[in-house]
């Protein structure tokens, strides 16, 4: 690590990799900065403090980590820079010695990065690394937000943590078990976003359908279902979204409530990562191709065209191409409205890292493709669903598009529509008829009156 190189001037930069958690993260310590009195800037600004929320759920995003890290550094040889999340986790050691950090501070520290700078400004030796054993922690790490980047739609982090230890995964290691945020907390919060014009929120985990699972009172009921009936509940609350979930969340109970609730949006991430049941087992996924058909069923039961989208890892180590083709055929199967597809990376430290039969690069990258295009064909499939339909969409941006405006926002499903206009619409509502495809990744429509 280097020497302290905080000046006595206050600008922070930040950069965040990784999933939606660290965004929330993030949106939280910036907060703090700023009501420290801190001005932010951007990453690619000159700044006096940079801060990288790190991630390390594959080695390319390990190596992504450093890169942010090193060239911070080069932005201002002067600042002080700060390495938070989850690749500190992994790589204390290594971080504690690179000469171009000065902070390292890991997860459930983050809420005392103010503190933890202003002591290394002190010359204190003990700010300059902050990194806990997560295997220890008990604690849902405190942060809060009252406005985020994006103007429309605000991400609430209420879960950390996972104990599914998926054969690939490293995330438990360096997120710890499953934590989860009071239910207070968590409305406070809320209102808050919603008293400052914030229609739709979504919330976030990192095992979200765990979310009060360690909490003596909750055994047996679904927690997440209780909190979003509660948030339904505050006024001026347009949407409530859902990040990803695990199948073993979708009962009858669940989503026949969820079905009545008219603030819910039918968009449900249901992670899958492979269709065939002999990779599933080598991954520890907890449940078999029949199980998750019938939770997509069961939500087809009670949503109309229910927008469900999912994440599918190619090339896991054993898998042959009759596990691939049960996995193609299974997607076809379930014609999801839009998947994200992975190729394996092996993560240093996990079960899979070891396993037999190590696909080949070359394999990967074919198998990925036809699961590229297999999804482009579904997801068409899916917006033509809505030609001719009356939508409500929440319009968050004004783009240009051949020379056009058009104000674009998603409706209740996800689906990205536009309407073609000069006037800023932005956190409206607006009732729309869906009248063609713009283009292959936009649906186009007409106000109605």
């Amino acid at each position: 690590m280097s020497q302290n190189r905080v000046s006595n001037s206050r600008s922070v930069a930040f950069l965040t990799l990784g999933c939606k958690v660290n965004s929330y993260e993030t949106e939280a310590m910036q907060k703090l900065f700023e009501d420290a009195g801190f001005q932010v800037v951007d990453f690619n600004s000159h700044a006096d403090v940079y801060v990288i929320n790190t991630c390390t759920v594959t080695n390319i995003a390990d190596r992504k980590s450093r890169q942010m890290l090193h060239k911070a550094r080069k932005m201002n040889k002067n600042a002080t820079v700060v390495a938070v999340g989850c690749y500190v986790q992994a790589a204390k050691e290594a971080l504690e010695q690179d000469e171009a950090i000065d902070i390292v501070i890991g997860n459930n520290r983050k809420n005392e990065i103010i503190q933890i700078l202003e002591e290394h400004r002190d010359g204190k030796e003990t700010a300059i690394s902050a990194v806990v054993d997560m295997s220890q922690e008990n604690e849902f790490e405190m942060l809060s937000i009252d406005s985020v980047s994006e103007k429309t739609r605000a991400y609430i982090k209420i879960q950390d943590g996972c104990n599914q230890f998926c054969s690939y995964c490293i995330i438990p290691y360096m997120r710890g078990r499953v934590r989860s945020r009071e239910e207070a907390s968590i409305v406070t919060e809320v209102e808050q976003l919603v008293h400052n014009g914030y229609k739709e929120i979504v919330l976030t985990g990192i095992h979200l359908s765990s979310y009060g699972i360690e909490r003596a009172e909750n055994e047996g009921k679904p927690a997440l279902l209780q909190i979003i009936v509660r948030l339904s509940q505050i006024g001026g609350l347009e949407r409530i979204r859902l990040g990803s979930l695990e199948p073993r969340i979708i009962t009858e109970e669940f989503v026949k409530t969820l079905s009545g609730n008219t603030k819910f949006c039918p968009h449900f991430h249901l992670s899958l990562q492979s269709g065939c049941d002999a990779t599933l087992e080598r991954m520890n996924r907890r449940y078999t191709t029949k199980e998750y058909y019938e939770k997509c069923e069961l939500l087809r039961k009670y949503f109309v065209n229910p927008a469900i989208t999912t994440d599918v890892i190619v090339g896991f180590p054993g898998e042959t191409e009759e596990e691939f083709n049960e996995t193609y055929g299974f997607l076809r199967k379930v014609s999801f409205s839009q998947m994200h597809i992975f190729k394996y990376s092996v993560r240093k430290g996990t079960k899979a890292e070891n396993m037999p039969n190590q696909v080949k690069d070359e394999v990967k990258t074919a198998r990925s493709n036809t699961l590229i295009s297999l999804e482009k064909e579904m997801a068409q499939e899916y917006k033509t669903l809505y030609i001719g339909n009356v939508e409500n969409v929440l319009i968050e941006e004004s783009i240009t598009i051949d020379g056009q405006t058009y104000q674009i926002g998603h409706n209740e499903r996800y689906l990205k529509i536009a309407v073609q206009s000069d006037i800023d619409l932005s956190n409206k509502i607006m009732k729309v008829k869906i009248t063609a495809d713009l283009n292959k990744e936009i649906l186009f429509c007409e106000i109605m009156d």
